[in-house]
């Protein structure tokens, strides 16, 4: 009998410190972010978000070089740095000479877009990578837990439209940024003796690229998250969910190749493996963003902090308005009978009174 009893206290401390554990666990705020990027249905969200992804990026690029194809032409330094953005950007995306890329450099350095066929093809991959944006903001402001944006569509897509044009002045501005500290690395290596063909000088400029990446993805996701989506994020958390978005996307560049080894390496897939590849990389990029967009979420969520304040003020509103319907339900079911006619007779003899207080005044207006 002790026996037994000794077993079942040490089972029951047994349960008692698992479900302590998992209560633990459930309190992480990784655990609790991760939880709510799928109840928000953020799988789906970012799998929708990379098949999109992948023709807009090609429209970006398309729009991107037609309108800036004559100073990039101009500018072989320039050229290369913006197709090293792009390849560490996206894996696969730009071919290097190894037939193992999507785009063609020297095709791209030819696109032109001043024949009425050319200018149709540009409203078509205009409206493709607006129509990105556009679900893009509707995906992020899901991990917030509220519906689309309620403003005007005209206005909606004129925003858009700036923003993508941003985007493209930022990929300039970050290629003009990678050459300028490939630069300054050089005349600092220079100036202590190293070979510029050495092997620290080519990790030091791939370090100082990725930093320089970095930096252009924090700022791009909080664009991302405080414009486009439109969303009253506190600067405090939209930097910090930034810069844990930046160094995921910063950690997925850095290991794309060998996460897109797969796609290549399987002789079914070899006929589709760059597209396939591109699918891969997009949805691992569209992840990245909807998670630390549900990090943002979490945070402001446990600071009381309301995504959009004009709909949790209507919300509040409502809760006291059910609250007082239920109130007055509750006592009008409860209260006993001759309570309620003691109450019905006294508010009638406030009314008497009233109406006779009242009549003089109205004897004294006919006269």
């Amino acid at each position: 009998m002790d026996a037994t009893a000794t077993d079942e206290k040490t089972a029951a401390k047994q349960q008692s410190w698992i479900a302590r554990t998992i209560a633990w666990v459930m309190k992480l705020r990784v655990v609790r972010v991760f939880l709510s990027y799928s109840g928000n249905r953020g799988p789906l969200l970012a799998a929708g978000l990379s098949y999109q992804a992948l023709f807009a990026t090609f429209a970006a690029i398309w729009v991107s070089f037609s309108v800036a194809g004559l100073v990039i032409q101009s500018n072989p330094s320039l050229q290369q740095a913006i197709f090293n953005v792009l390849s560490t950007s996206v894996p696969g995306l730009i071919d290097n000479g190894d037939g193992r890329g999507a785009i063609n450099p020297e095709v791209l350095l030819e696109t032109g877009v001043l024949t009425w066929t050319g200018a149709i093809a540009l409203v078509g991959l205009v409206a493709t990578a607006l129509g990105w944006l556009a679900s893009g903001r509707d995906a992020v402001r899901a991990m917030f837990g509220i519906g689309a944006a309620s403003a005007n569509f005209l206005l909606l897509k004129l925003k858009d439209l700036g923003l993508a044009v941003g985007f493209g002045f930022a990929l300039l501005l970050s290629a003009a940024l990678s050459i300028a500290s490939t630069a300054a690395l050089s005349w600092i290596l220079a100036g202590l003796g190293v070979d510029p063909e050495a092997d620290v000088a080519h990790y030091s400029a791939r370090v100082a690229g990725l930093f320089v990446v970095f930096l252009l993805d924090t700022v791009v996701l909080a664009l991302f998250y405080r414009l486009v989506s439109g969303i009253a994020i506190p600067t405090r958390r939209l930097v910090g969910g930034s810069l844990i978005g930046a160094a995921a996307l910063g950690i997925l560049k850095a290991l794309g190749t060998s996460l897109l080894g797969g796609a290549s390496s399987n002789p079914l897939l070899a006929s589709f493996a760059v597209i396939i590849g591109l699918l891969i990389w997009f949805n691992f990029i569209c992840q990245v963003i909807l998670i630390a967009a549900s990090w943002i979420a979490v945070g402001m969520a446990d600071r009381g902090i309301a995504a959009d304040p004009k709909l949790e003020a209507e919300r509040l509103a409502a809760e006291r308005l059910e609250k007082e319907q239920l109130r007055q339900q509750v006592i009008t079911e409860v209260r006993p009978r001759w309570l309620g006619k003691i109450l019905a007779r006294r508010e009638r003899s406030e009314e008497a009174a009233d109406d006779t207080a009242d009549a003089p005044e109205k004897v004294s207006g006919r006269n």
